[in-house]
Parts: structure tokens; C-alpha cells; sequence
């Protein structure tokens, strides 16, 4: 595992271990995923078409930055790469409804799909390999966690 020194000196390793989140020696992911979280508040602010379009980007880096981290590293997929962890929260909170506790049920739902790694997310992970494969079963998960708070959005609503 690279140093902190190493993460903060190297661009690819800085932004594949989420800024250094992805140092933290337990729970690796769940540090990611909190600074991604931070990070979803300035985020939140650009107009839909920019968030869209900078999450589109930030997975597109991210196949590149996690292959590069990761051969560095020379591990398929490192726990301390969190960019994938980066990218499946903002794909979580994509038309997020407003209040915090959204944000919270957002975190968790993430959290829950990508460890549990569902159907077809543990497939996606076992059969994809590099960059693409670090990246695309947390992509699975945000998508499944944006479904689940989506609904969770509309029973509140509804139920109100």
C-alpha cells in the first residue's frame, strides 16, 4: 500500500485513494464514501445537466486513475481505492430529494449494496477486471441505492 507521502505526492494515487480517505486502516470504503459525501454538498449546487455530466467524467478518470493505482499497487482491487466509492455515492444522490436525512438514507443504502454486493454487482465484480471492473460494480450499487432512495422519496411523499 502506498504511503501517505506516496498518496499525497502522486496525483493518480491522490485522487484513486479518495484524497486519503482511502488510507484509513479500517473501513476504508466507508471513509471514502463520508468524504464523498462532503464532497455531494458543493456538488449538489452545480445545475443537473453539470452534475450529470461531472459524474460522467469522474467515472471515466476513474477507470484510468483506479487501473493505474491499482497496477501500481499491484493489487486487482485495493480496498484503500475509493473513487469507485466517490462515484456510486453521486450516482446515489442523483436528484436527491431535499433534507438531510435523504443524505444519510442515501450513505447507508450505498454502503449496504456495495458490500452486500447484490445480483448482478457481485457478478460485475468477479467477471471484470481493471479499471473498468474497480469502477463498475460500485457504479451497480449507486445505481441500486439511487433506485431504493427514489422509492423511499416517493413513500415519504406519498405517505405524507
Amino acid at each position: 500500500m502506498p504511503s501517505a507521502k506516496q498518496t499525497f505526492s502522486d496525483p493518480v494515487y491522490f485522487l484513486a485513494l479518495g484524497f486519503g480517505s482511502g488510507l484509513s486502516k479500517k473501513a476504508p470504503g466507508t471513509c471514502g464514501s463520508l468524504v464523498a459525501l462532503l464532497l455531494y454538498v458543493p456538488l449538489s449546487l452545480l445545475p443537473f445537466w453539470a452534475y450529470i455530466a461531472f459524474v460522467c467524467v469522474a467515472f471515466l478518470l476513474g477507470i484510468y486513475i483506479c487501473d493505474g493505482a491499482a497496477r501500481k499497487i499491484n493489487i486487482k482491487d485495493p480496498g484503500a481505492i475509493v473513487w469507485d466509492e466517490f462515484v456510486g455515492m453521486w450516482i446515489t444522490f442523483i436528484l436527491v430529494p431535499e433534507g438531510w436525512y435523504f443524505l444519510i438514507a442515501g450513505f447507508l443504502l450505498f454502503r449496504l449494496f456495495d458490500i452486500a454486493k447484490p445480483w448482478p454487482v457481485n457478478y460485475l465484480d468477479r467477471q471484470i477486471s481493471g479499471g473498468l471492473g474497480i469502477m463498475v460494480d460500485d457504479v451497480a450499487a449507486g445505481l441500486y441505492a439511487f433506485a431504493s432512495l427514489q422509492l423511499l422519496a416517493y413513500a415519504a411523499r406519498t405517505m405524507l
